[in-house]
């Protein structure tokens, strides 16, 4: 069998009957003739599924020659059908939008639009009648040409298949009758490199600070602990390691091993419970009822401390004789200290044992590659004689084997018992160093994938463009999903990020996607596919998904859609060829003279980001993207990365870019565009990641959809007033507003309309005291009080304020203010002193820095934020002493104080010294040193 066959049949077979492509066809359909449409609906609905039925099966595999440029004939053709509706979308679109402004223009003589916000071109309404344009109605005739062609071909091949299934059959069954070459038996599992881990579990296993008596509460005597991890990782074999040992301690009365899988039968299990808790290992009676099994299953478990092992869980259905709860009921008559351990390929599915459960939860971690080669060797080789000459040779083919196998303690049990019957044949053993192990292994991690909906293995697949180890931020990769259409909703009003997020927490629960560690990425969460789901994602994704990365450059197919490129200097002619291209990400070093080819060549692009490197030039670098960009009607997703010494110049036709959804434009000194751009024209804009530098587009209040508008920079020019921001309710994440200072009122500053946006997390509010006309204390503190945020923002950073007051909101008086704020930053507020309120209002905070500030000292209360951890001090000349800090607190800082004030924290047995021994981590410089 050949993973690769079985990966083209079955994502094939996925792909061309999943809901992304249902749709299409329904909306072409609704474009054709009754006749046509008829047959052609006959051909889709009956043809179609036998197709992808003959696909799915696993013989399919054989044959898939016979299907292989059929199936790729029939993707093109679906992606043509594709491309000519978006098309056809933007007409519709630009059709509607003329009918709005005729619209507007009415209103606008009944006064009924803001002169500044203005309208929105985010809830056109409008409809209008559309006929499809000669030229793409030929198109859209020669594609479903190609389908019906191409299924009435389907039709003559199925039955051939069918010939040839037969016949591989019976070649398989004679091939498996006399291919038999075993000599040696199989060894016992063995555990390696898992001490570190049972004992962590075992230390676990002994915590009972969840627990209590089953007769002074209602609450659980038992807690939980899961392991997870993919399929074939040795979370079972470790269980089983943690058992032996603890049956060997004696700390518990009994230990009970229970294997769950998908579909279970409660009674069931709880009848393998009564028999496990048996001391004499009866069998369990047939209990005329379910209450009266857990009746007896109590008097079993009473008074008995327990470790139950409950191995293969699942996230449960709706099916109510499935639930993890239901097994757990007869536990609590057990003694404090119990404990359940589980193992899961989902980390979702420990939330199921119950909301008053406490679970904690183990990631089993990959080998060292020197025990991985010891396990592996140990199931491949019998040791009998391990001076022979022949062994010798042997072993140093496995050793480079094993780094195939990506660590998996599966492959090296499948891999190394295919080996260990075949000691006396070296040629089989040259022989599986040569081949593509990856079928060897993969049959668990192959299965899971298989119960992926069709549209999370597109996304999955897609994932192969990056390199091994990427590191993917979870919302940017959402986002080239959307894009690339592989998110669908039968809901109109869902989010289709929404939609997104639950697919790759999905993929994350279920180990195909694996956080890395956020301590090497400044703090911020990132993911990356793990090697071995990583070859996965390379078959099923087949010759959609390429890279190209250091090294020589292979062969580019013409079928690619999604291409990855390293480095921008090994673009070559041959990439300016693929006039399907769908996804172009450069991840560096791209250059002026390549975008111009990009946008002359490459016009069906959906995403295009690219990664510019830094010049050493004098003066600036000049970046027009030329006009001819407003051709690209497919385009949703636009991100450039530019040198700092660039000036980058947008033309007017970006505007024709209706699909577009992303446009992050990063790293320039200076952006320009023309004055009467109407960014309000792309409707489908969600997100806005610009530079600091220079002022953003005008009107973006139109824009109500918007999802991320990092930075808004308030102007007393029209276009830019703070009231921009009113209707932006949608907006989530981080914004900062910048120029505070000219909202020149509190009823101005209302007109933001902050409190409104409850997606919001983080907010920054920065004044600028740099130009004359800047408003006086008392106007800010109204300024202030105007700009109260909504309830469940995080993070809080305020710069260069000069009232003299702390707004209502941050004093705990105004009910509407945030109360969950966990960052505080107040930043050059020289006239702000410290006032206890705060931290009676902020008392969730576990951050807090305070720069450039008057205070003379910190309020007593500080000490009562319990959950505050990092507490950062700079540039505060006036403080001279220390408070009392928190328990919790783990970081200090402080830069640049007094500098008697800092040699007094240095200072052994000094109070300022002594405050802080109990925190983990400090740092107290002045920044000349």
């Amino acid at each position: 069998m050949s993973l690769p066959a079985v990966a083209w049949s079955i994502s094939v077979a996925g792909w061309i009957m999943s809901p992304i492509i249902s749709k299409l066809l329904d909306e072409v359909l609704s474009y054709c003739k009754s006749n046509k449409a008829e047959t052609l609906r006959h051909l889709l609905t009956d043809v179609l599924p036998r197709l992808t039925l003959t696909l799915e099966a696993a013989e399919a595999m054989y044959h898939s020659k016979l299907f292989e440029e059929m199936v790729r004939g029939l993707k093109s053709a679906f992606y043509d059908m594709e491309d000519i509706l978006d098309e056809l979308e933007c007409i519709r679109h630009k059709q509607q939008l003329v009918a709005q402004k005729k619209s507007d223009k009415k209103k606008k003589g009944k006064n009924n639009v803001d002169a500044e916000a203005g309208p929105s071109n985010q809830d056109i309404s409008i409809e209008v009648i559309l006929a499809l344009p000669r030229a793409l109605n030929r198109r859209l005739k020669d594609s479903m040409l190609k389908i019906e062609v191409l299924l009435h071909e389907a039709q003559s091949i199925i039955p051939l298949a069918e010939l040839v299934e037969k016949s591989k059959k019976r070649e398989t069954i004679q091939k498996d009758v006399f291919s038999k070459d075993s000599n040696s038996s199989a060894p016992k599992v063995k555990v390696t490199g898992r001490d570190v881990d049972r004992g962590q579990i075992a230390k676990m296993l002994l915590d009972t600070k969840d627990d209590v008596d089953p007769s002074s509460s209602d609450s659980k005597c038992f807690s939980a602990i899961g392991i997870y991890g993919i399929s074939g990782s040795g979370k079972t074999t470790l269980a089983q390691y943690v058992c032996k040992y603890e049956e060997n301690q004696n700390y518990f009365n009994l230990v009970m091993w229970i294997h769950v899988s998908q579909n279970y039968s409660t009674r069931d299990i709880l009848k393998e419970m009564f028999e496990a808790a048996s001391t004499d290992k009866q069998a369990c009676p047939d209990y005329s009822s379910l209450d009266v099994l857990e009746k007896e299953l109590e008097k079993k478990l009473d008074g008995k401390r327990f470790l139950l092992v409950l191995d293969d869980i699942w996230c449960d259905e709706d099916d109510d004789e499935q639930k993890l709860e239901n097994l757990l009921s007869p536990l609590n008559r057990g003694k404090k200290g119990s404990k359940i351990l589980a193992t899961s390929r989902n980390k979702d599915a420990f939330s199921d044992l119950g909301p008053d459960v406490a679970c904690k939860l183990f990631p089993i971690c990959d080998l060292d590659d020197d025990i991985f080669l010891e396990l592996f060797m140990y199931y491949a080789l019998d040791s009998k004689n391990p001076d022979d000459s022949d062994q010798m040779e042997l072993k140093s083919i496995g050793a480079k084997i094993a780094p195939k196998l990506k660590g998996s303690p599966l492959a090296a049990r499948t891999v190394g018992g295919q080996l260990r019957k075949r000691q006396n044949n070296v040629d089989f053993w040259r022989m599986t160093l040569d081949r593509d192990l990856l079928n060897e292994t993969m049959g668990a991690v192959w299965w899971s994938y298989q119960q992926l909906d069709e549209q999370v293995r597109r996304c999955f697949s897609y994932c192969s463009i990056f390199p091994r180890r990427h590191s993917l931020d979870r919302d940017e990769l959402v986002k080239l999903w959307v894009a690339e259409g592989f998110i669908k909703t039968a809901n109109p009003e869902e989010d289709l990020e929404i939609v997104g997020q639950r697919y790759f927490d999905e993929l994350l629960a279920t180990s195909f996607m694996q956080p890395g560690e956020s301590k090497y990425h400044g703090g911020k969460l990132w993911y990356f596919v793990h090697d071995l789901m990583y070859d996965l994602a390379e078959k099923v994704g087949g010759n959609d998904c390429f890279r190209i990365e250091n090294g020589p450059i292979r062969h580019v197919s013409r079928d690619v859609r999604y291409l990855f490129v390293k480095n921008g200097e090994m673009v070559t002619k041959e990439i300016f060829k693929l006039k399907n291209l769908r996804t172009l990400i450069i991840h560096e070093s791209g250059n002026k003279v390549f975008l111009q080819n990009v946008f002359k060549k490459l016009q069906k692009l959906r995403v295009l980001a690219v990664k510019y490197t830094y010049e050493k030039t004098r003066g600036r670098i000049l970046f027009e993207i030329p006009s001819i960009i407003g051709d690209f009607k497919h385009l949703r997703h636009l991100a450039l990365r530019l040198p700092p010494n660039s000036e980058l110049i947008l033309p007017i036709t970006l505007t024709k870019l209706y699909h577009l959804q992303v446009l992050n434009l990063k790293g320039y000194s200076e952006l320009e565009f023309p004055p009467e751009m109407d960014v309000s024209k792309l409707s489908n804009l969600r997100h806005i990641s610009m530079d600091s530098r220079g002022m953003a587009f005008p009107n973006i209040g139109r824009l109500t959809s918007l999802k991320t508008l990092e930075r808004f920079r308030v102007s007393i020019e029209h276009g830019y007033k703070i009231k921009q921001l009113r209707d932006l309710n949608k907006l989530q994440g981080r914004l900062t507003i910048a120029d505070v200072g000219n909202v020149k009122s509190k009823n101005e500053a209302h007109e933001a309309n902050l409190a409104a946006k409850t997606r919001l997390a983080e907010l920054k509010l920065m004044w600028n005291h740099r130009y004359e006309g800047t408003t006086p204390p008392e106007v800010e503190a109204e300024v202030l009080e105007g700009l109260c945020p909504p309830k469940g923002l995080k993070s809080l950073e305020i710069y260069e304020y000069r009232g003299l007051t702390y707004p209502s909101w941050m004093m705990g008086v105004q009910n509407g203010g945030p109360k969950y704020i966990n960052t505080l930053l107040l930043g050059k507020c020289y006239q702000l002193g410290p006032a206890p309120e705060l931290f009676e209002c902020f008392i969730h905070l576990r951050e807090l820095t305070i720069w450039g500030s008057c205070w003379e000292y910190f309020p007593d209360n500080v000490k009562d934020l319990k959950w505050l951890k990092s507490l950062t001090i700079e540039i505060c000349l006036n403080l001279k002493l220390l408070p009392e800090l928190p328990r919790s607190l783990e970081i200090f800082t402080m830069v640049d104080c007094e500098r008697g004030f800092t040699e007094s924290c240095k200072q052994v047995d000094h109070p300022n010294w002594q405050k802080l021994q109990h925190v983990k981590n400090c740092l107290v410089y002045h920044s000349d040193e």
